[in-house]
């Protein structure tokens, strides 16, 4: 449970400002502390106000400042407006897995005999069981089947079946990403390699060959469930169609150079993760029949199992590498610990959003998934605050935050302000939320939204991945965010 500054205190320093502006001249209502001459080095800073107006004049901007350690607001723009929140999700979600599932949780994949083992002959089938580790990956597997033929077993006379029923499947995040980007996998109870397959491509004598595999560290299997070609065409560059649960990529001829390689997402996990398997068993002699989905949770004796890092250190690695896949696995099992059985992903996020209400004090939480990759979640500057002041009370985020290196005004050399916090970006979408520590003793909570719905509507689907005009207009607002804390931490921190 999450305890702390009272909700009262919090509203108070919003007030009504949900439609206007603050800034440190010329403020609709009186907001706490009152700036004093004193407290200004070096002359008057540059309003808020002149800040946004400068940098996104054609965008919807929403921030809150608040005093880290009290809850006090120090200052805001359309607090109470909510917008979408990216990838800042992400610490919300953090949050909620470490108050449902405990920071030294630890999934595990199991090996599992429904049968008879008997020298080194199964008479029954072998379950290869998904337990929701999003960080599964193919040494892991490869750890399993040598752990797999230390426990005796040479052969099974029965089916290889694989469960990934942990979580709902999913066939990808959002479905209005570009079929082929990476970060948009499907998702259950059972990935590998983050739900992504390696392409790679090389060109000699006019020809192209291309691979596709499960690579880790040393390990290289290739892969039967995805399969590509390279076609004659202009756009698009590569076109996707599911034949038989076997993913089927062509990829345009002029679009790919001498040679290269990208991660192309899977959307059949679990049999990616059993084909892959296979592969492993093989080569410590033991021959697997072809994978079969298992239709119900296995019941039988456990040969091997694998555990993950605990949740702590994954949730680090989320928030440091923003990985939306790691995101929705543990945001959907901790609903399935907090309700007692799988929730699908946006219904999940529902529960989180409800739990973020209860135990964070927030008064608005309209999230969709867990990872901030669909557009349609909505989160409100001054609740996100808020959840970062109910947070360090019980100093459960500070130790996962990376730190945002902050340039001085010339962007040449860090200045003296040390920024720990989560980015959010999508097309036409920029975030940020964390902690201030300055120049001064004053630690400051803060979050900063930014977004053009407008200019993000009118994307072509063929111009998803890179539209026109996204990343400067994302660059702006980076900018402005990186300014507004300048702006903060010399009114605010001392």
């Amino acid at each position: 449970m999450f305890t702390g500054i009272s909700r009262r205190f919090f509203l108070a320093g919003l007030g009504s400002l949900v439609s206007g502006a603050a800034s440190a001249a010329g403020m609709g209502v009186s907001l706490r502390p009152q700036l004093r001459p004193d407290g200004i080095v070096g002359g008057a800073p540059v309003s808020a106000e002149a800040l946004v107006s400068q940098a996104l004049p054609d965008g919807t901007v929403s921030y809150t400042v608040a005093d880290a350690a009290t809850g006090e607001v120090l200052e805001n723009r359309l607090a109470g407006v909510g917008l979408p929140p990216a990838s800042v999700t992400k610490t919300i979600t953090a949050l909620y897995a470490l108050d449902n599932l405990g920071a030294g949780y630890r999934f595990a994949t199991r090996l599992i005999a429904e049968g008879t083992l008997r020298d080194g002959v199964l008479d029954g089938d072998l379950v290869l069981a998904g337990g929701g580790d999003p960080t599964l990956d193919t040494k892991a597997l490869a750890e399993l089947a040598s752990a797999l033929k230390a426990a005796g077993l040479r052969e099974v006379r029965g089916r290889f079946l694989v469960w990934a029923g942990a979580l709902p499947y999913r066939r990808q995040i959002d479905s209005a990403q570009p079929a082929h980007v990476g970060y948009n996998p499907a998702v259950c109870g059972l990935a590998l390699n983050f739900n992504r397959v390696h392409f790679e491509w090389k060109r000699a004598d006019g020809k192209y060959g291309v691979s596709m595999d499960a690579r880790a560290g040393q390990y290289r299997p290739e892969v039967q469930v995805a399969q590509m070609a390279v076609v004659d065409r202009g756009t698009p560059v590569y076109t996707y169609s599911d034949k038989g649960g076997v993913d089927h990529w062509t990829v345009a001829r002029g679009a790919l150079g001498n040679g290269g390689a990208r991660w192309l997402p899977v959307r059949r996990p679990d049999l990616y993760a059993a084909d892959v398997f296979r592969t492993l068993a093989r080569s410590h002699g033991i021959e697997l029949p072809r994978e079969e989905l298992a239709e119900r949770a296995p019941q039988g004796s456990e040969l091997a199992r694998h555990h993950s890092d605990t949740l702590q250190s994954i949730l680090r690695g989320m928030l440091k590498y923003s990985n939306n896949l790691v995101a929705e696995m543990v945001g959907m099992i901790a609903s399935r610990k907090r309700t007692g059985q799988p929730v699908g992903m946006r219904a999940s996020a529902g529960v989180m959003s409800r739990w973020a209400e209860v135990e964070l004090g927030m008064e608005d939480v309209a999230l969709v998934d867990h990872s901030g990759l669909g557009d349609a979640s909505r989160l409100r500057a001054g609740d996100m605050v808020r959840a970062l002041v109910e947070s360090r009370a019980k100093k459960a985020l500070h130790p996962l935050l990376k730190t945002i290196p902050m340039r001085a005004a010339n962007d040449g050399n860090s200045n003296d302000i040390t920024v720990r916090a989560k980015t959010g970006t999508l097309n036409f979408v920029s975030g940020l939320a964390g902690y201030i520590e300055g120049k001064g003793q004053r630690e400051l909570a803060f979050a900063v939204f930014s977004a053009d719905m407008s200019r993000r509507a009118e994307i072509p689907r063929a111009q998803r991945e890179r539209p026109r005009g996204a990343r400067p207009w994302n660059r702006r607002a980076r900018r402005l965010q990186r300014k507004l804390i300048e702006r903060w931490d010399r009114l605010y921190s001392a």
